[in-house]
C-alpha cells in the first residue's frame, strides 16, 4: 500500500496510573503507531467520580431526597479533586513523554470524569476513533465477576475494533 493511499487513523489509548496501561501504550507505539505516519493518537485518562451518598436521619430515612449530601466535607472534596487532577496530569505527562519521538503523529490528550467503562465507550464514539487500545489488569475471575472488566465491557460496546494488550507476566526465577 502506498503512502498516499493510506488513510489517516485515529487511535484512542486509554491510560491510567497502572503498569498495564503504560505497557499497552508502549506496545501501541512499537506496533501500531509509526513514527512518520499521519495518524492521530488520543491519550484518554478517566477520573472516577467521587463517592457520594444521600444523608439519612436517625430513622434511616433520607433527610431530603431532593438534595443528596456528600460523603465528605467541601474541604475534603476539594482536596480529593485537586489530587485527582494532579494524578491525571502526571499520567498524561508520562504518556506524552513516551510519544516524544513521534514526528508526524498528532498526539492529543483528553481528561474525562465518570465510570471508565462508560466514558471510554462514549469517547470512542464521540471522537470517531478507528481503534481503541486498552491494557488488561488481569484481576482474576472472582474480582472480575463482582466488579466487571472495563476492557471486556468496552470490547462489547464500542463500534470500532478494540485491542486489549496484556502485559506479560515475569518468568519465575527472573532476576535470580
Amino acid at each position: 500500500m502506498s503512502e498516499e493511499s493510506r488513510k489517516e487513523r485515529r487511535v484512542l489509548v486509554a491510560v491510567d496510573e497502572t503498569a498495564e496501561s503504560m505497557y499497552a501504550l508502549s506496545w501501541s507505539l512499537k506496533n501500531i503507531i509509526f513514527q512518520n505516519s499521519s495518524d492521530t493518537l488520543i491519550l484518554l485518562y478517566v477520573k472516577p467520580h467521587q463517592p457520594a451518598f444521600a444523608p439519612l436521619d436517625s430513622t434511616g430515612i433520607m433527610d431530603d431526597p431532593e438534595t443528596p449530601g456528600c460523603l465528605f466535607s467541601p474541604d475534603v472534596n476539594a482536596t480529593i479533586e485537586k489530587y485527582s487532577k494532579v494524578v491525571a496530569d502526571c499520567v498524561l505527562q508520562k504518556s506524552k513523554k513516551m510519544c516524544k519521538d513521534l514526528e508526524n503523529v498528532k498526539v492529543e490528550t483528553q481528561i474525562e470524569s465518570g465510570d471508565p467503562k462508560d466514558v471510554i465507550c462514549e469517547m470512542s464514539r464521540k471522537l470517531n476513533v478507528d481503534l481503541l487500545v486498552m491494557g488488561c489488569h488481569s484481576h482474576g475471575d472472582i474480582r472480575r465477576a463482582v466488579l466487571g472488566s472495563v476492557s471486556n465491557h468496552c470490547s462489547q460496546n464500542v463500534k470500532c475494533p478494540v485491542l486489549i494488550v496484556k502485559k506479560p507476566k515475569p518468568h519465575a526465577g527472573a532476576g535470580d
